[in-house]
């Protein structure tokens, strides 16, 4: 008996329900129900002739490309554990994923080779490194081209508590941790989304987020689920949002929130409203840019809440978002708001969100390899958010703000212990608080404030430098703040709060205002 939740068994399943009917399209490649299963027998032959066996890890860094996909796909026909990378991980952090996920084998694109010479291979358990495109751009003694496709192999006999794949979030106090993502998460995160969008059969959706995170990955389950066409663009572009949107016939877009204030920033044209989108899924977005979003553009935003770790748990309908809240919580999932001793607050006050599903698997089922931090999320039987956030009497949600020492920068989850990890290895550096300073644009900019050491004289513009090879582009601070010492609780512990209350001032230095590229 198939089970719609596993991987293998959706393919098949939709494959002889939709056949001939289009499912993807990307970086100019163009699937079928019926190819998307074919592809995912024969790629799973190719792991496993290689040696790849059910459980194993395999690491990919890739774009937005067929590539990507047919390697997740394959994966889960074999049985062994996608692990999507983000394409700016480099130094420490990305040491750390392939470290901790023990992949054996890793898949990377040509133009993304370069960040290997940020780690030390021969300290990690890879045997083989797979090039897509052309491996002259790699010398490494594990390095080979991308091999073809293998024969055809029975998919695995799967439940929906088997591993999928382990997506890396952002560290909070320590390393980025690898969310466990079973099959059965997978499918309810399509399904939920789906539902929430109102998808009906044949829809066209088209998101240029990237595969690496839940959303975009998700966006191909919700195609798959509703008999939808799912269109995948390269990167996102303000200017080239719109002519995509026309010429693929676009009905559902997927935005995130600092995407909006970008395309409402820019000057007027005849596309804003030659499309055919009717809703597009926009978290994040402040309350302010919704009227405006759809007074331009003539489709609305949906608001909602969800992490790796979980589901599209809290939504709004389309629309709503304007009020400043999230929405109310989904059918099978449950949601309270508690103080620190895990106590339901009462509504109007705000504490911490946590959240659990009734349905089995359809949250995480943990960090990989890390028991102590999924014990802790996951105490009391409640996944701790690390989010405060208020519940209304009328049953809606609305976020405050981030308990998490973490920072969350034009959708990427950025550690600040991370950043501070590198900033620490400067040798003009004596200690350093990195935290978040709000953005006109909707989410955070990264600040750091640092002491110097001994005396060093520290140069902002060096320091930037200094941290592009060793730090996603994304999470290089935008402002470096030189102080004489960082504010401190009684107990020793830096006040971030203060320094995010406090922001930027006439000494701090931007490396925007210095014309530094962002990447």
């Amino acid at each position: 008996m198939m089970d719609r939740r596993v991987l293998p068994d959706l393919l098949a399943m939709q494959a002889e329900r939709f056949g001939a009917r289009e499912l993807i399209v990307v970086d100019g490649v163009r699937w079928r129900f019926a190819d998307a299963a074919a592809i995912a027998a024969r790629r799973a032959g190719g792991l496993q002739a290689a040696g790849i066996r059910r459980g194993d890890r395999v690491a990919i860094i890739c774009t937005n490309r067929a590539e990507f996909l047919e390697l997740v796909f394959g994966c889960a026909w074999l049985g062994a554990v996608a692990v999507p990378i983000n394409v700016a991980s480099r130094g420490a952090q990305l040491d750390h994923i392939l470290s901790n996920s023990g992949a054996r084998l890793l898949v990377i694109e040509d133009a993304l080779c370069e960040c290997l010479g940020t780690i030390d291979t021969a300290r990690l358990a890879l045997e083989a490194i797979w090039v897509i495109g052309a491996p002259a751009r790699i010398e490494h003694p594990l390095a080979a081209p991308l091999p073809a496709p293998g024969d055809p192999i029975p998919p695995a006999a799967l439940a929906a508590g088997d591993l999928a794949a382990i997506i890396y979030t952002s560290g909070t106090t320590g390393p980025s941790k690898g969310v466990c993502c079973p099959h059965g998460q997978l499918f309810w995160w399509g399904a939920n989304t789906a539902d929430i969008l109102g998808l009906g059969e044949g829809e066209r959706l088209y998101t240029a987020l990237p595969l690496f995170h839940v959303n975009a990955l998700n966006t191909v389950y919700q195609a798959l689920i509703t008999g939808s066409t799912v269109v995948i663009g390269k990167r996102f572009s303000a200017s080239g949002l719109w002519p995509a949107l026309v010429e693929h016939g676009a009905t559902v877009t997927y935005l995130l929130g600092a995407m909006v204030p970008i395309l409402l920033s820019r000057p007027p044209t005849d596309l804003d409203r030659a499309h055919h989108v009717r809703v597009a899924l926009g978290p994040g977005v402040p309350p302010r840019f919704h009227a405006p979003f759809v007074e331009r553009f003539g489709f609305p935003l949906v608001e909602g809440y969800g992490s790796t770790e979980t589901n599209f748990v809290i939504a709004g309908a389309p629309g709503e978002g304007g009020s400043g809240a999230m929405g109310r919580v989904r059918p099978g999932f449950e949601a309270r708001v508690v103080d620190e001793r895990d106590e339901t607050v009462p509504h109007g006050e705000a504490g911490e969100l946590v959240l659990r599903a009734d349905e089995p698997f359809a949250f995480s089922s943990g960090y990989f390899e890390m028991p102590e931090k999924t014990v802790e999320a996951w105490r009391n039987l409640w996944f701790h958010t690390g989010d405060r956030v208020v519940r209304e009497a009328d049953g809606s949600f609305r976020f405050i703000d981030r308990m998490k020492d973490a920072i969350r920068r034009r959708g990427e989850n950025i550690s600040s212990y991370e950043v501070e990890q590198v900033l620490l290895a400067h040798p003009a550096v004596a200690s350093v608080a990195v935290f978040p300073v709000r953005s006109d644009m909707a989410e955070d900019e990264v600040a750091a404030a640092i002491v110097p050491a001994a005396g060093a004289s520290l140069d902002p513009v060096e320091l930037i430098g200094f941290c592009r090879p060793r730090l996603s582009y994304f999470a290089i601070p935008r402002y470096i703040e030189v102080l004489d010492s960082l504010p401190t609780t009684e107990n020793g512990k830096v006040k971030k709060y203060a320094l995010t209350e406090r922001g930027v001032t006439p000494d701090t230095f931007d490396r925007e205002a210095h014309g530094l590229p962002v990447r």
